[in-house]
């Protein structure tokens, strides 16, 4: 046939050479549709050859190449290769797909690999098999049963962007494939991409010559393994075990899995082995799934080269006495003798659920082991060359899995990443409207309206035309009363962002002609129905709390409706969504009413008779873009409602917080049984995204998430979805499994290494492509061909315990421009909860800004990183960004600094004409810090200023601010480095510089929000205010609203100081009191509370929160966790919602707050409740907070006091210099609202936000001693301050227990802990859970070596006084140390001068002059030491806790503690 392409092709290919070279156009700006086939179908043994000519370094993957059945004359063109169906198979990367499934991993060599130059060749044998060529050499068989038509398929996807045909022949005699054998026997095939011959049942070398005649094996099958199949050695299958294995074992997951039946009665008979031998440097891997804790021993792991077919199982593989090597604890046993006794410092034994055991025969005949992924070195060296895995679940070890752990590219997830922040914004068409009957018919509003509305387009349009003036008297009524099944229906047509609130929408009795209109229609008592917010009110009064989507939450062109039905049910639409029914017995004769209320500008009534008028042109002031579930951004017009969870879940599984929460419950006793489903189907592309909150670390294995086209009501839900085999798709860790199998494995994510705080998402394309999103960024397509209506699923398994839908769910668009998105786009999504800081859309060439411009990311070359932030800072304001990537390869590193440059007045993105790096940029006025010089505009100001940026990796974080004393201050991880600059302009934005190494970075600090002088306060849905009230202040600035309490009270309150004070007067209880007034958004609501009178008989303290309905007739009951309708209550370091825990771990424990803290609450714009402390934002408590909404507080136990603070109601976000901290730059441990525990200690290690003098003070001469920032963990939020403050905020007990069997020790009170870094392999067995704690004193000279060996030595012992415990025996040299650690459980003895020699140093901030301790924080393994009394000869009780007479530990066993925090007191 001829060596020629196929004139038609994918439409980006253009052919050029006579149909002989095909180049992709565009190569930068798009990764695929570059499809080519033959001309002819291929002739059998043909290989089809090509040439790759170029490749580019934009994308990832590369070339793709295979066959198919289908002829190109007539073959609609897919995207890629992956996506012919219908008999294609397709060679990817190094994987073989059939139709676009994975039918083979790890497959002849990969083709992302090759590079220009490189040849590539397809064929088909005459037995119908499949072959790919490399380079002249053939990869073995990737295919069987291929039909005899077929044509050469070449994709130019990604990376290859040309190739050439060269050739379309048979290969050489000899060359690689022969057919002179018919039999399984024939030699002349070489696998290169194992380093395994068909000949290699020899015990000889396996890379012999192709050429090799297929007689020239060594007979006898080699090494002892008569009767295997040379097809078995041969097959690409994947690696599984084999059907025959020990008597106990019972496999599943398409024998992937193994478990050893009877596990506590049996312990033994579990030997399993794989199906066929392994080839050379091919990983066999496994992990371990369950362990039981009643067996001594665990398993073991190996090779033999015994065929499973013949073997006679043993109860134990170490009872085989011939061709078989097994790893057994540390040691190697071959035919069940002891060869190497300590191997590695590893032990099986000590494995835990969730390691990995690996192992690999290299080419070389050596055999290694891996434990979790650490190769631990030659086994043996000249292991057989057939060798067939083998595991053996003995004792403790009861069920593994394989991992096939291929490191498979997850190029597709990158370039549709890339794709989607390059494409151009593509606009979408608008719904076609059909025609309906009379216009005299047609509703209108009424022209009676409120006396701040006015009625224009023939009555069609409702406005309020001063709408930055006034925020109500916009109240509209329909002209005529709606009929039975009726839709009206309104689209928001102009919004301000001045107001809190927004539209209302309803029904009423009442006749518009002689309505005397309210200021709001909430406040009418009589024959009305309104829906605002989420919520339903019946005449004033809320109803239902948690209805529908928040009104509160639409923008310019959504549409909100209403109808009655015949039955008398009242039911709303969101963009043409309903939301169930809102009430029942709803009169026949009631006209629609709009409030045109807060945010809400203009409204237009949606009709069927015409095209509706196009959206008004100045719409700036307010928000304007669509919101994700608009109508006018998806075609068709249907958006979405708010995705919950339904209320049909598995057994375990509680949902709560409106539908949008799920957890599971008896976390530590229950691992399954807590499947959740989606409320309805989803939509294509709309995004359901949920955020990991709580995680327990007692299973293996963690969430799941997929699709299932079985709805709720007929779903019998299972112990886990993975047991469902049909109409289901789920991700499991790296694998994807339709219907309970397995379709591919190492997708581009690992959901079990998912941790706190991450958020995954699901969406199901309009081709039906399931894709995936973990923190915002897609994971590429994982399946294709799903029905069009499919539910979302999580599954609440293992570690993972409790979810909650984010506000990210809905509709994507995934043709927007990145560069394009501005503040007025999208909701702002972060990927750290609390951050509202954003990148401006105009940037640096080479720079791509994700995550709706929190993060960028440098594609290409070392420079062209300019970004800028998207407003101009406020004074005092921190711009802070964390490290995400770094590439070697190149020298320097990020730069930061603010400039008067306006990054609105560039050009458009990107921007070629942009300084390829900060030092150049010289327009306008930039002052930056470059490495450890300051620089204005490229000219050296300052050297050695603060840390070098040069110096910092990944996981640091670098800050800028200017100043109110016109000073640019640069914080590194926090830390304030001093003035940087001086005379800084006002008016200038943060400026960073993607350079050198530092690829990638996100931001991680909060907006400074306006001040509240330019927030107004809505107005009162209760009849508390009148109208006089309302009309006499519209037009005058508002001020923050004066709170007051309410008579209205618990029992046992007594109110003083104007309504400013209240006072429980006896009881325990029944001390509840509300606001008089509803808190504003964005307005900080304090309390100043003293505990003046203390009961010793009662326990507990102050509570506080909100109700989203009017106190005015709440019955009050004895205790604020008796609020079961619409109430957020915090309660000791825990948030309820309608008294069930939403979040635990939350801030301080309220329960230990000292009398004169200052506790604060706020509600945001976002309607997110934050509680501060002394003035410190401890983060989202919780979200979706009504309004109006009231502030509750409940004077319990302890307690018995409070006052409200009227001066100094700070804005939020003009924090003081001395109140501002590191916590509140960055909250790493709060996400989307939820903060969890960051540490394995109990409640004690929740480290509050604060900022503490101390614990600077003491971090100033931790930086003194010059020890290397790597023996630190580089996560500072486990360095914790144990000052009195502290402890005290965070409710630390004095003691705690820790290890097996459990034992007490003393928090390290008043010292400061900076936490080391532990080694992998103490993370392994699990050393700081399962060891005690203790503590130990040394020198600052003993410092360094002590880190350097990772453990106590010897020399850094003391020499203890004689008669002491350790005294030195009486031949013992003079002066000789002695090898004991001395240790202690409590640092009030290790922390004695004779132990922790006091050092002098001068404060290098306040040129003071301190004393100074060190010591350690240590783990110990139970029974490396002995107990003892102390040795200093005191006779005072050194601790109540601990008898002196046990006070001190000795240990004299090498690796029997662990360093885990480095301790500092200073005086």
């Amino acid at each position: 046939m001829a060596a020629e392409l196929h004139p038609r092709s994918g439409k980006l290919v253009g052919l050029s050479n006579s149909n002989r070279t095909a180049h992709r156009n565009q190569p930068v700006q798009e990764f695929n549709h570059g499809l080519v086939l033959s001309r002819e179908p291929l002739r059998d043994r043909d290989v089809f050859t090509v040439r790759i000519d170029k490749k580019v370094n934009s994308w990832s993957g590369s070339i793709e190449i295979g066959v198919t059945a289908l002829d190109p004359a007539a073959l609609d063109f897919p995207s890629s290769a992956t996506g012919l169906k219908g008999g294609s198979w397709i060679v990817s990367g190094c994987s073989v797909l059939k139709d676009g499934r994975s039918v083979l991993e790890e497959y002849g060599r990969d083709l992302d690999q090759l590079g220009e130059g490189d040849h590539v060749g397809i064929q088909r044998d005459g037995r119908g098999e499949l072959h790919l060529w490399v380079n002249g050499q053939d990869c073995g068989s990737a295919a069987s049963g291929l039909p005899p038509r077929l044509w050469a398929v070449v994709d130019l996807y990604g990376k290859c962007t040309q190739v050439t045909v060269i050739s379309c022949e048979p290969p050489p005699e000899g060359g690689g494939e022969e057919e002179r054998g018919t039999d399984s026997s024939r030699g002349g095939s070489t696998n290169t991409s194992t380093g395994m011959s068909n000949d290699g049942l020899g015990v000889g070398d396996g890379d012999a010559p192709s050429g090799r005649s297929s007689n020239s094996s060594p007979p006898g099958g080699g090494g002892g393994v008569p009767g295997i199949g040379l097809g078995g050695m041969m097959t690409n299958d994947a690696l599984l075990f084999h059907e025959k294995c020990g008597t106990l074992i019972k496999l599943s997951n398409n024998n992937k899995t193994a478990e050893r039946r009877r596990p506590l009665d049996e312990f033994n008979n579990g030997v399993v082995m794989t199906n066929r031998p392994l080839r050379h440097n091919e990983m066999f891997e496994i992990r371990i799934d369950k362990l039981v804790d009643k067996w001594s021993g665990s398993i073991e792991i190996g090779v033999t080269t015994h065929n499973p077919n013949n073997l006679d199982y043993p109860a134990t593989m170490t009872n085989l006495r011939s061709g078989t090597i097994m790893m057994s604890g540390c040691g190697i046993l071959t035919n069940g003798k002891g060869t190497r006794r300590e191997y590695c410092e590893f032990s099986l034994d000590e494995l835990q659920e969730g390691d990995h055991i690996g192992l690999m025969r290299k080419a070389s005949g050596a055999l290694h082991f891996y434990i979790n992924g650490i190769d631990q070195g030659v086994a043996a060296a000249q292991t057989p060359a057939v060798v067939y895995g083998v595991v053996d679940l003995y004792g403790m070890a009861v069920k593994v899995t394989i991992v096939h752990n291929h490191n498979h590219s997850d190029r597709l997830r990158r370039n549709n990443a890339i794709m989607r922040a390059l494409s151009p914004d593509v606009g979408r068409p608008r719904t076609a409207l059909s025609l309906t009957p009379d216009a005299q018919d047609r509703l209108l509003f009424h022209p009676n309206c409120g006396q701040k509305a006015a009625i224009i387009s023939e009555g069609r349009t409702a406005l309020r035309p001063h709408a930055t003036d006034d925020f109500n008297h916009g109240v509209v009524l329909s002209s005529r009363p709606l009929r039975s099944n009726e839709v009206f229906q309104v689209r928001i047509d102009k919004m301000v962002d001045k107001w809190a609130g927004s539209i209302e929408i309803g029904v009423t009795t009442h006749n518009p002609a002689y309505l005397q209109l309210p200021s709001t229609m909430t406040n009418l008592r009589s024959g009305t129905w309104m829906m605002t917010g989420n919520g339903v009110m019946h005449n004033g009064t809320t109803i239902l709390d948690e209805y529908g989507h928040n009104l509160d939450r639409l923008k310019a062109g959504d549409t909100v409706g209403v109808v009655r039905k015949d039955d008398g049910s009242l039911h709303f639409f969101v963009n043409g969504v309903p939301q169930g029914p809102a009430a029942w017995n709803v009169p026949p004769s009631v006209y629609a009413v709009v409030d045109l209320y807060g945010q809400a500008a203009q409204a237009t009534i949606m009709d069927d008779m015409a095209d509706l008028p196009p959206l008004p042109d100045d719409i700036s002031e307010g928000q304007t873009a669509l919101s994700p579930s608009s109508p006018c951004s998806i075609t068709g017009g249907s958006a979405a409602n708010d995705l919950r969870f339904h209320h049909l879940h598995g057994a375990n599984a509680v949902i709560t917080n409106g539908g949008r929460t799920a957890l599971r419950q008896n976390c530590r006793s229950e691992f399954n049984d807590a499947i959740v489903i989606s409320n309805r189907c989803l939509r294509d592309g709309e995004l359901f995204e949920i955020v990991i909150q709580k995680m327990v670390d007692r299973w293996s294995g963690s969430i799941e998430a997929g699709v299932t086209a079985i709805r709720p009501e007929d779903l019998e839900f299972p112990n886990t979805m993975t047991d469902i085999d049909y109409d289901t798709w789920m991700l499991s860790g790296t694998a994807i499994m339709q219907d309970g199998n397995t379709m591919r494995n190492n997708y581009g994510c690992d959901l079990d290494s998912l941790t706190t705080g991450s958020r995954i998402g699901m969406m199901r394309s309009a081709t039906g492509d399931l894709h995936y999103y973990i923190n915002g960024v897609d994971q590429g397509v994982a399946c294709t061909g799903l029905p069009p209506e499919v539910y979302a699923v999580i599954d609440l398994y293992g570690q993972c315990v409790q979810v909650s839908i984010t506000s990210s769910s809905g509709p994507l668009d995934n043709s927007l421009c990145t560069s394009n998105i501005t503040e007025k786009s999208f909701p702002i999504q972060s990927p750290v909860a609390g951050v509202a800081h954003r990148l401006h859309s105009k940037h640096g060439k080479n720079v791509v800004l994700l995550g709706d411009g929190c993060q960028a990311v440098r594609v290409g070359g070392y420079a062209h990183g300019i970004v800028f932030s998207a407003k101009e800072l406020k004074t005092d304001e921190l711009f802070e960004v964390k490290i995400n990537e770094v590439d070697e390869q190149w020298s320097g590193s990020l730069r930061i600094g603010l400039t008067t440059l306006q990054p609105p007045d560039l050009p458009s993105c990107p921007l070629s004409g942009l300084s390829p790096s900060l030092t150049q940029l010289r327009t306008k006025v930039t002052w930056l810090l470059v490495g450890s010089e300051v620089r204005r505009n490229g000219v050296l100001q300052r050297q050695n200023y603060g840390c070098s940026l040069d110096r910092l990796t990944v996981g640091n974080r670098v800050g800028v601010k200017r100043c109110g004393d016109d000073t640019m201050h640069i914080l590194i991880d926090g830390e304030d480095m001093g003035p940087a600059a001086t005379a800084v302009a006002k008016n200038v934005y943060a400026v960073l510089d993607l350079y050198g190494k530092v690829t990638a970075a996100s931001i991680v600090s909060s907006t400074v929000l306006e001040d509240t002088e330019s927030v107004k306060a809505p107005s009162l849905s209760s009849d508390s205010c009148s109208e006089v009230e309302e009309d006499n202040t519209p037009n005058e600035p508002a001020l923050p609203t004066i709170m007051t309490f309410m008579e209205n009270h618990g029992k046992n309150i007594q109110l003083s100081n104007q309504n400013l004070t209240a006072s429980r007067v006896c009881s325990y209880n029944q001390g509840l009191l509300v606001t008089a007034q509803p808190l504003p958004r964005q307005q900080l609501f304090q309390v100043c509370f003293q505990i003046d009178r203390l009961n010793p008989s009662w326990t507990s303290s102050l509570s506080l929160g909100v109700i989203g309905h009017s106190p005015d007739r709440l019955n009050f009951p004895s205790t604020a966790c008796c609020l079961k309708r619409s109430a957020w209550l915090l309660q000791r370091d825990s948030v309820f919602h309608n008294s069930l825990k939403i979040c635990e771990n939350y801030g301080p424990n309220l329960d230990t707050c000292p009398e004169g803290t200052v506790l604060g609450l706020l509600v945001d714009n976002s309607s997110c409740l934050h509680l501060y402390v002394n003035g410190m934002d401890q983060g989202v408590a919780a979200q979706d907070i009504p309004s109006p909404c009231y502030l509750f507080i409940d004077l319990y136990g302890q307690c018995e006091q409070v006052t409200i603070v009227m001066n100094d109601v700070p804005a939020v976000g003009a924090d003081s210099v001395e109140t501002r901290c590191q916590g509140d730059m960055e909250k790493a441990d709060m996400v989307d609202g939820i903060k969890e525990s960051v540490c394995w200690t109990p409640p004690p290690e929740v480290n509050p936000n604060k900022t503490c003098e101390y614990q600077a003070l003491c971090s100033r001469f931790k930086d003194l001693l010059t020890l290397p920032d790597g023996y630190f963990n580089e996560d500072a939020k486990y360095n914790l301050c144990y000052c009195e403050s502290c402890h005290k905020l965070r409710g630390d007990e004095a003691y705690y227990k820790r290890g097996e069997p459990p034992r007490d020790y003393a928090l390290p009170f008043g010292w400061c802990r900076f936490a080391l870094r532990i080694k992998p392999h103490c993370e392994v067995s699990n050393a700081f859970k399962k060891w005690h704690i203790a503590y130990h004193g040394t020198s600052v000279a003993a410092l360094r070596r002590a880190l350097d060996h990772s453990q106590l030595l010897s020399g850094t012992s003391l020499r203890l006084a004689p008669g002491g415990y350790g005294e030195p025996e009486e031949n013992s040299a003079p002066d000789r140390e002695i090898p004991r650690v001395q240790l202690s459980p409590t640092m009030r003895y290790s922390g004695l001068e004779v132990f922790a020699p006091k050092v002098r140093f001068r404060d290098p901030r306040s040129h003071r002059c301190h004393q100074a301790q060190v010591g350690f924080q240590v783990c110990v393994r139970p029974g490396s030491y002995k107990v003892g009394p102390q040795s200093l000869g005191a006779s005072e009780p050194l601790d109540q806790r601990f008898s002196n007479s046990e006070i001190e530990w000795i240990t004299k066993e090498k690796g029997g503690t662990l360093l885990y925090g480095l301790l500092v007191r200073v005086e």
